[in-house]
């Protein structure tokens, strides 16, 4: 979960997010996917039940309340949603709370009929909350997306707000639902096409530099290459692009920040207004 280490353990009964790092020293104790019916931290041997309680370890036999429940890896918040797991390594809110307004719009979504065709990361120049931004408004695309122009009719293109997420709809001049764009605060992106979907997961690095990584999972082959997501690569590489030049030019002396279009700029302003509410809770 961004920079922590964690450990999702999958048994015949349940599916959970653990800790990953030793109790005792603080090695991270599972490096690679493996089996198995018990935890041994690879430093000192120290052992851990596959929920998480500490059940033993070497030359620690005279060690006064061992083991005690500081000694067990924490367990984390997980929930899962249309195939997806999220956990969260410090809930400001509950989960539900987070998903259920745009739940209606993962309906749809067949997990079992999905595959997983590409995962790919990009390295983006820009402070992650540009990069969120931008993917919050269509007001670009016609000046930054021509491809897509094409395909999305402007005219229809919505916005819908909901406390912590927003769904953007792109339809074509016919009508025909071409994307749909799911953004969950803060970082979680969930792209709808005719054939699949496109999970992109936004993970700061520096405050100039973040990582994207794009899952692409396709349900029907035989429309890839058509509509609003045929070419997301190029797309990708055109919001980098914009977004890495707003980086630079929001150092300028000259600039301290814009005024938003009420017609085309709703989810970035909502964005905006969750960031400072979040920051000034803290």
């Amino acid at each position: 979960v961004l920079d922590e280490p964690v450990l999702l353990v999958r048994t015949n009964e349940y599916i959970s997010c653990l800790t990953n790092v030793c109790t005792h020293r603080g090695k991270v104790l599972v490096e690679q996917p493996t089996d198995g019916d018990l935890i041994r931290c690879p430093y000192h041997g120290r052992r851990f039940m596959l929920d998480g309680e500490c059940s033993s370890m070497p030359e620690f036999e005279g060690v006064v309340d061992f083991p005690a429940e500081s000694d067990n890896l924490k367990k984390l918040p997980l929930a899962e949603r249309g195939g997806f797991l999220f956990a969260s390594v410090a809930p400001n809110i509950e989960f539900n709370e987070l998903i259920c307004d745009v739940a209606a719009h993962l309906s749809d979504i067949d997990p079992g009929a999905l595959t997983l065709a590409n995962r790919r990361e990009y390295e983006v120049n820009a402070h992650w909350a540009l990069y969120c931004e931008n993917y919050l408004e269509g007001f670009h695309i016609p000046y930054v997306h021509h491809g897509l122009n094409k395909v999305v009719d402007y005219g229809s293109y919505t916005t819908d707000l909901f406390r912590y997420s927003s769904v953007q709809t792109g339809r074509s001049s016919k009508g025909n639902l071409e994307a749909r764009y799911l953004f969950m605060f803060p970082n979680t992106m969930f792209n709808w096409y005719p054939w699949g979907i496109s999970v992109n997961v936004v993970r700061p690095v520096t405050k100039d530099k973040t990582i994207v990584e794009f899952l692409t999972y396709v349900s029907d082959e035989s429309v890839i290459g058509e509509g609003a997501g045929a070419d997301l690569h190029s797309v990708e590489l055109e919001d980098e692009a914009v977004v890495e030049s707003v980086q630079r030019g929001i150092r300028s002396r000259f600039y301290s920040q814009g005024r938003y279009s009420p017609t085309r700029e709703q989810g970035t302003h909502h964005f905006h207004r969750l960031i400072a509410e979040f920051m000034n809770s803290n």
